[in-house]
């Protein structure tokens, strides 16, 4: 079994980088390594691809709740809740309708079909919105927002019309109830079922964050921002198989919820958790897509592909695409943002590798085609709704000003240490190699002279060396006017910071020599990290003597 995980997430985490270096959604890669080890893969790793898929769909649910902004939401007043209902609701019944005639499936499932189709993909949406909210694009009304909040609502919706209909094909319908003296069959009582467990997980989900800000700030429970991440994971997870053994309630907005009132609670604890739920995401993407690969038949796959294509392609432009219309009826979007929605909003993936082979290993006939479809869904909208996602971003929507703490941190953390060969050089390596070990982050030492083969820049280099032995970093030699070099190259190379030293001089020296690094703080549009000589007095570097 260990040997299957080394293929899994060695092949999976390679052949989807290769992919994604050629402009393709890594996870495109992921399912073809999927297929590819399909008779390597042992039998009791297969056997429990239902759980995993289970922590998959967790985490990707943690992320979006936490990704969230109430703010926007606000604005967008009820956009987003129809974007969570009529898109994917539309989408689901077209696809019941045309696999009628396409496919020959009968009503009930085709309309299984449907909730598996008709979800959108938080592997790809997600990081594709936040994406856009860390440039700025569409935050002005709060459309990458309001497309996270539907997404993440219609998942729930179909995950919720799903299992239902699941538990009508697997095992017969079940009785009628009554409410307030009517007696409702089944499909009368749905909606009231629906709206129950979703009020109660998000109530559920609130009391849960609660619990967790008592426990992980109020209590210091934990000492570092693993031990956060690791307890928040285990209620989220927790919060689903609740929901399985008390089915009062979904664990699904719960989860999402979770995430959405930790933001509202504890901004800085909400952020640690963002970052930690991005990581582990890394590794739970690799493992359920290779999984939905290795599920697959091939056979299946490539009888229905012609009729698959023609089944999506009718149902996303019909059926989803009347939806679209429908959510932005009255709101303050202009066509080219409500055009947007049709790559932005197109994305199937994760609900889809999580389910449709739910249907299959429950005996449901029609199982096999619904994942080849389910599975053709992914390979055919995912890699296109991420491409144009980033494509048309900048041509159909407006930007605005970014809100940096309701954005995870984008790219590598790095400084730029601008040191000479004066004592206060060593303060300042020490300071951005303290900043770089607390962020993960790199280190560029710019030394600006005339002088490139001194004896004084030699023993900088190697000063630098040993005191940023254990980080990646690299030392830079350039010349010009001083202010202006750093600040050319910090822009250049985008760093997140400039670290230099602030010598103490006196008001006279002040006036008549000037300081470079007050020239820095004015003209430098990244920010400034000074280091004080009268904080580091003893800092120096060894001179040679004549």
């Amino acid at each position: 079994m260990l040997g299957s995980w080394l293929w899994i997430l060695g092949m999976g985490f390679f052949v989807g980088q290769i992919l994604g270096r050629l402009g393709m959604p890594p996870l495109v890669g992921m399912i073809l390594v999927g297929i590819l080890l399909q008779e390597v893969l042992s039998s009791e790793l297969l056997a429990a691809a239902g759980d995993l898929r289970l922590v998959a769909v967790t985490i990707i649910l943690m992320k979006a709740g936490l990704g969230l902004d109430r703010e926007k939401l606000a604005q967008q007043g009820s956009v987003a809740l129809r974007l969570g209902f009529l898109p994917a609701a539309c989408e689901a019944l077209a696809v019941a309708l045309l696999s009628r005639w396409i496919l020959g499936l009968d009503w009930a499932t085709g309309l299984l079909l449907g909730c598996v189709i008709g979800a959108e993909s938080p592997a790809v949406i997600v990081p594709g919105m936040l994406r856009l909210k860390s440039l700025g694009w569409g935050v002005a009304k709060g459309i990458p927002d309001a497309i996270l909040t539907g997404s993440a609502l219609s998942d729930v919706l179909l995950l919720l019309g799903f299992s239902l209909l699941l538990s009508f094909l697997g095992q017969g319908s079940p009785e009628g109830l009554r409410l307030f003296g009517l007696e409702l069959s089944p499909l009368q009582w749905l909606p009231f079922q629906v709206g129950m467990e979703i009020l109660l997980g998000v109530a559920i989900g609130y009391l849960g964050a609660r619990l967790l800000v008592a426990l992980l700030v109020q209590q210091n429970w934990t000492r570092n921002s693993t031990q956060e991440v690791l307890l928040a994971a285990c209620l989220a997870l927790g919060l689903v198989l609740a929901s399985q053994v008390w089915p009062y309630f979904s664990g699904y907005p719960a989860v999402m919820a979770l995430g959405f009132f930790l933001v509202q609670l504890d901004g800085p604890l909400a952020r640690r958790l963002r970052l930690g739920f991005d990581a582990l995401w890394t590794v739970a993407e690799i493992v359920l897509f290779v999984l939905l690969g290795a599920s697959l038949d091939l056979q299946v796959l490539g009888s229905l592909l012609l009729p698959g294509l023609l089944l999506l392609t009718l149902s996303l432009l019909l059926g989803r695409g009347l939806g679209w219309w429908l959510s932005t009826v009255g709101s303050n979007w202009n066509w080219r943002e409500r055009l947007f929605l049709l790559p932005g909003n197109m994305a199937k993936a994760t609900v889809q590798a999580a389910i449709g082979g739910i249907p299959l290993a429950q005996g449901i006939p029609g199982g096999e085609t619904i994942l080849a479809i389910a599975a053709l869904s992914i390979l055919a909208t995912a890699p296109l709704g991420a491409w144009l996602t980033q494509v048309f971003a900048p041509r159909l929507l407006e930007k605005g000003e970014v809100d940096p703490t309701k954005v995870g941190s984008q790219g590598k953390v790095s400084f730029l240490a601008a040191v000479d060969t004066s004592p206060l050089a060593e303060a300042v390596l020490r300071k951005a190699a303290d900043l770089a070990r607390r962020l993960d982050g790199e280190v560029i030492v710019l030394h600006v002279t005339d002088e490139p083969q001194g004896k004084r820049v030699e023993q900088l280099r190697q000063l630098a060396q040993r005191l940023l032995a254990d980080i990646r970093h690299e030392f830079c030699l350039a010349s010009g006017p001083l202010a202006e070099t750093i600040v050319g190259l910090a822009q250049e190379r985008q760093v997140t910071d400039i670290v230099m030293g602030k010598r103490g001089q006196r008001g006279w020296e002040q006036v008549l020599l000037g300081s470079t690094s007050q020239a820095v703080l004015e003209t430098s549009p990244i920010p400034v990290i000074l280091v004080e000589e009268e904080e580091f007095g003893k800092a120096r570097i060894d001179t040679p003597t004549a």
